[in-house]
């Protein structure tokens, strides 16, 4: 696999143009930032169009996935064109930083939120959170047409352009295939499917439909459900509880009806964005330019507020000056600094609650992605090269203002100044740096040189920041020296006086400030987001809770890419399983095959050979009845002869023995006889000559027939020995499929304990870690909560002692008032005392005076004395009670936790019971179907064993009957035949000769009949 950032491939190669994005364009200026990096406002130089960068780093740790996740993202959004999607503009490569190339937007539906409270104390307009819907629903159903998923719809992934058109942005999180199964989006917006995806199974584009309603009720009520506690506990309130709903009264049905619909907890009963595009609150009239006025209404809220931030740091900063120059003993320096202590935290009270007011929607990093530390570029760094030159000369009366001073006013500045109103300094490399951004991130927070500021702050990170801001002021200072035209007006307007001078010294650099940001009026580009959201969206991507959500998520990918790929491993673990067993039973039935072959191979060669067997026996058996009757005749020739012989003599003897017949009539009688013996022979030699041809015929029947019984006898052995093999082989075949299915089932039992045991260590590490979190979560809570009771602590003896001095001058004014009473007292009582006496009356009125002086010193330490109590105990009492409170509201969110973790691992192990439960039932069906495949089978074989009998058994029983038949049509009997058969049958191995011994016929004169002669 090629390595993060290699260009090798062309695919990817041509993602990327091959410029350099730095001479391309110009003028960067952070507006946003997140778990990715930060986004640009930048022109090109080429078409001096403004756009947007978002610059993605992929150094650290998992580099090849944050690399992954980048070509991810800028093929998704590469694919995209619908005026409801962020235009895609182009993407480079410098260094190790992708810059992403957008459309420009003024700012998101978060920022409008953040500062419509600010301003109007009040959320958005029902119709503009429609107009906004309305383009967010289009937007989802292209992206849903094309087989997408968005997974991070939130308000501040809802971009806003200048005509007010609404536009989809931030697609790292995207899905580009359709159902998915990944735990991917921003906590609080996620849908329960999305949550309980590995456990439950997929989900599709109506996960989106669910972000848009949890959306809606943050447009509506400024955050999202279950906001205020913990991620870990958020996840568990999603999926457990109810679907969320309005909860102000004001809203009308149909914003009900729809926020209702779009957080069905069945996907099934909730409605595709297609559907949602015909909804009546989609539908319903409404003014064409809503979203225009708004954002309109908002750009001017953002420069009112921070002209308001303005003027209220510039006041601070004059007060403190003021009272620097004005007091120089010890305890007025002492008052000066507690007051403008007060003035301090007042500031970044009113700063805080700017900042505080901010949507953590905006700036919540997508889990999704991990973060991805990215060096701030500070726009317009030319205009920075041309102006340093003018103020290289400093301004000597200002050195002499104290650290304090140099600070507040860099506190101005940087609170003053805008990313939208002011270009900053660009860097000179593109390197990824967490410390930068933590610099940037400290930039807006008010500077103070005193040690009781920063309560419970840990020491080292105090030094840190304390050497980071006198660097920085160092830097500002020389930034905004005034040239010396200015200071040579400074010193004209000055010149009457060294105090207004130097009293004067701050607020002209703040006027120097102003005069530089409004200087880059021309430069100046429109947006809705005030300088706090993007400070604190860079805050929030440093905090903690960031890196805990980045590592769960993190964990829960592991866990799933590992569950992935045991899923993987098993099912090629059951494909080279059943591979193999098909190729062992593949194997088997073609060794079977073979065997039949053969079998059928020899039974045809015994078949062959019984029938050459036959026809040799047949011709023997002719050869051996022609050759016997051959003798026969012969026999009977001779015999014939010597018998013709030994009649003529005896007819010649008896014939002369009568002299009484003549000679003649002796001859002819003799000559008769002679004829008369020739015809017998002839007739007795043709009777043996038929004689013989009907023995043979009969002969040559019987051995055909009992010839014909021995090869049907044995055509049913051979076919009773075939089917006993196909038998004997189909068993075996059953064999193997049995131990086949038992190997199976053995690998998928031992698969899914593996899988089961698996997916139990995760949910327990999961369980461990979400507990862990929620410790942590708890530890920081109790830890924030500490300081800020020891802040108030720290503070209380301020506060207290400002009531003391109170009280102190209440008491000093009533001792001048009485001081007064007594000198009028004691001049009326001395104009009617005689001189002998006043002396008395002037010690007993002195004496009265320090009696009463004493006794309401008395009265105001006990009020000193009360208050300091009430006011302890008061806040001792609040404390307790905001810890027990605090400790309450954790304590349940811990049980909830625990409780749906306990919930979480009874669904898991029903579920595991479940898909046993279903294992065995698929190997029970399993089982039952290949018995069922081999009684089958088994009944086949039974069927075509009988008909293959039967059809041999008839075939014989033709072949037999065609046989006698013809015996009989030739006119031989079938008994006589089939006796003979009978006798015959079975002794075909048998020698032929014996057989022939009741062939044998006597060829003696006494086989004649008696009147022959």
């Amino acid at each position: 696999m090629p390595r993060p950032g290699s260009l090798k491939d062309p695919d990817i190669a041509e993602l990327f143009s091959k410029h350099d994005p730095e001479k391309i364009f110009e003028d960067l200026r952070e507006i946003g930032h997140g778990s990715f990096g930060a986004v640009y406002y930048a022109r090109c130089n080429l078409t001096k169009e403004i756009v947007a960068i978002k610059k993605m780093s992929y150094l650290g740790k998992q580099s090849e996935e944050k690399w992954q996740d980048i070509l991810k993202e800028i093929k998704f959004l590469k694919q995209l064109e619908h005026p409801n999607t962020i235009e895609y503009k182009g993407c480079y490569k410098r260094e190790h930083t992708a810059w992403l190339v957008m459309e420009y937007c003024v700012g998101s539906a978060s920022d409008i939120i953040e500062v419509s409270l600010q301003v109007h104390k009040r959320p958005l307009r029902e119709e503009e959170i429609a107009a906004i819907c309305e383009g967010v629903v289009c937007g989802l159903s292209y992206l849903h047409s094309l087989g997408r998923i968005h997974r991070d719809i939130k308000a501040g992934n809802i971009l806003l352009t200048e005509n007010g058109t609404v536009k989809l942005a931030d697609f790292g999180s995207a899905s580009i295939k359709c159902p998915a199964n990944s735990f991917v989006g921003t906590p609080y917006w996620m849908a329960p499917e999305v949550i309980l995806a590995m456990d439950e199974g997929q989900y599709d584009g109506k996960v989106d439909v669910w972000s848009l309603g949890i959306t809606c009720i943050e447009l509506a009520e400024r955050k999202p459900p279950y906001f205020n506690m913990n991620a870990m506990s958020a996840l568990y309130h999603i999926a457990q509880n109810d679907s969320p709903t309005l909860q102000a009264p004001e809203w009308t049905d149909t914003f009900r009806y729809f926020v209702e619909a779009c957080l069905q907890k069945n996907p099934q009963d909730r409605p595709s964005s297609t559907k949602l595009l015909t909804h009546p609150y989609i539908t319903r009239p409404r003014s064409p330019n809503v979203l225009v006025d708004l954002i309109q209404r908002t750009k001017a809220a953002v420069r009112d507020l921070d002209n308001l931030s303005y003027r209220k740091m510039k006041k601070i900063l004059m007060v403190d000056a003021d009272n620097e120059s004005a007091f120089g003993d010890s305890e007025e320096t002492a008052e000066e600094r507690s007051g403008g202590d007060s003035s301090k935290s007042n500031s970044a009270t009113s700063e805080h609650s700017v900042a505080g007011a901010s949507s953590q929607s905006s700036s919540s990093g997508s889990l999704r992605r991990r973060p991805h530390p990215v060096n701030i570029l500070n726009a317009n760094h030319h205009g920075q090269h041309q102006q340093q030159p003018q103020y290289q000369q400093f301004n000597h009366q200002h050195s002499t203002h104290s650290a304090r001073g140099k600070h507040w006013l860099y506190s101005c500045w940087c609170f003053v100044r805008r990313e939208s109103e002011s270009p900053l300094p660009a860097p000179h490399d593109d390197y990824v740096n967490r410390d930068a951004l933590r610099d940037y991130a400290n930039r807006d927070s008010l500077c103070d040189d005193y040690s009781e500021d920063y309560a419970n702050r840990d020491a080292i990170r105090e030094a840190q920041r304390e050497r980071e801001r006198e660097r920085q002021a160092n830097e500002y200072r020389e930034y905004v020296n005034a040239p010396s035209t200015w200071q040579q007006d400074s010193g004209d307007d000055n010149r009457n006086t060294q105090r207004r001078s130097t009293s004067r010294g701050v607020s002209n650099n703040v006027s120097v400030a102003i005069s530089l940001v409004s200087e880059h009026g021309a430069n100046n580009f429109a947006t809705i987001r005030t300088t706090s959201i993007v400070t604190k969206q860079q805050k929030e991507h440093n905090h903690e809770t960031h890196e805990q959500m980045s590592g769960y998520k993190r964990m829960r990918r592991e866990h799933q890419a590992a569950l992935v790929k045991l899923e993987e491993r098993c099912k090629a673990d059951v494909e080279a399983h059943k591979a193999q067993l098909d190729r062992e039973y593949d194997a088997l039935l073609q060794q079977l095959s073979r065997d039949l072959e053969r079998l059928q191979t020899k039974h045809a060669q015994e078949l062959e050979r019984k029938q050459k067997s036959n026809a040799a026996a047949e011709k023997k058996l002719i050869k051996d009845i022609t050759s016997r009757q051959e003798q026969e005749r012969k026999s009977f020739e001779a015999q014939r002869k010597r018998e013709y012989k030994a009649n003529k003599e005896r007819w010649k003897k008896e014939l002369s023995m009568d002299d009484a017949t003549p000679k003649r009539q002796r001859d002819a009688t003799l000559q008769s006889q002679k004829d008369n013996l020739k015809q017998a022979e002839e007739a007795e030699q043709a009777r043996l000559v038929r004689s013989q041809r009907e023995y043979l015929e009969l002969e040559l029947r019987r051995f055909r027939r009992r010839r014909m019984l021995a090869t049907h006898h044995k055509e049913q052995e051979l076919l009773r020995e075939e089917l006993n093999k196909r038998q004997q082989q189909l068993e075996q075949a059953h064999a193997m499929l049995l131990r086949h299915h038992e190997k199976t089932q053995e690998l998928e039992y031992r698969q899914q304990k593996g899988v089961h045991a698996l997916r139990e260590e995760q949910l327990a590490n999961q369980h461990a870690t979400e507990l862990a979190n929620q410790r942590d979560y708890m530890q920081r809570q109790e830890h924030d909560l500490r300081k800020k009771h020891a802040l108030q602590l720290k503070q209380q003896p301020k506060s207290l002692k400002q009531k003391e001095m109170q009280i102190r001058k209440q008491f000093r004014e009533t001792c001048k008032i009485q001081t007064r009473q007594y000198k009028a007292l004691k001049a009326q009582i001395l104009q009617m005392t005689p001189k002998e006496q006043q002396k008395e009356v002037i010690k007993a009125l002195k004496d009265e005076k320090r009696r009463k002086l004493v006794k309401l010193g008395e009265q105001y330490d006990l009020s000193i004395t009360d208050m300091l109590q009430k006011q302890t105990i008061k806040l001792d009492e609040s404390q307790m009670m905001e810890c027990q409170q605090k400790k309450m509201q954790l304590e349940h969110e811990l049980d909830m936790l625990t409780a749906y973790q306990s919930k979480s691992k009874m669904q898991a192990e029903a579920q595991r019971n479940r898909e046993r439960r279903e294992l065995e039932e698929r190997v029970a069906v399993r089982r039952a179907l290949l018995e069922q495949k081999m009684e089958s089978e088994c009944a086949q074989f039974m069927a075509e064993r009988a008909e293959r009998t039967r059809l041999m058994h008839e075939r014989h029983e033709q072949e037999l009957a065609h046989f006698d038949n013809e015996s009989a049509r030739l006119g031989f009997s079938a008994m006589a035949i089939a006796e003979g058969s009978r006798e015959g049958y079975g002794e075909e191995e048998q020698s032929l000769s014996g057989s022939m011994l009741s062939l044998a016929h006597s060829n003696s004169s006494a086989s004649f009949p008696a009147g022959s002669l």
